[in-house]
């Protein structure tokens, strides 16, 4: 047995298990419409409309720092892991990462992105 047929037969399992889980609780539930389900929910405060489909700035500089934050969180852990092995050139790449970071909270802190009212 080749290295490809279980690479092939995990694919198969994996796809037919995702659309089985996609596809049968469309058929099997029955419908049962109520009106606190047609409600949208928003953490319980009432949804309100935005003038002219338009999102406020701040809701992008929250997008903004959020991914800042995960970018940051998911490239620190591979680089500990091979820390040793990048040695100054990794130091120096991490440098110039955290410094590029330090830009975009600077640039969200001068905008009041930092200040929850």
């Amino acid at each position: 047995m080749t290295p490809y047929v279980s690479v092939a037969i995990y694919l198969g399992v994996a796809t037919v298990a995702s659309l089985a889980f996609c596809i049968l609780p469309g058929l099997l539930a029955q419908p049962r419409p109520n009106a606190t389900k047609e409600e949208a929910y928003e953490c319980g405060v009432e949804p309100t409309s935005v003038v002219g489909g338009r999102f406020p700035v701040r809701f992008y500089l929250i997008a903004m720092l959020f991914v800042i934050f995960d970018v940051e969180a998911a490239s620190f852990y591979p680089w500990a892991v091979q820390m040793h092995a990048l040695r100054a050139f990794g130091l120096g790449e991490m440098v110039t990462f955290v410094v590029t970071l330090g830009i975009g909270y600077a640039f969200v802190w001068k905008k009041g992105g930092l200040q929850w009212r």
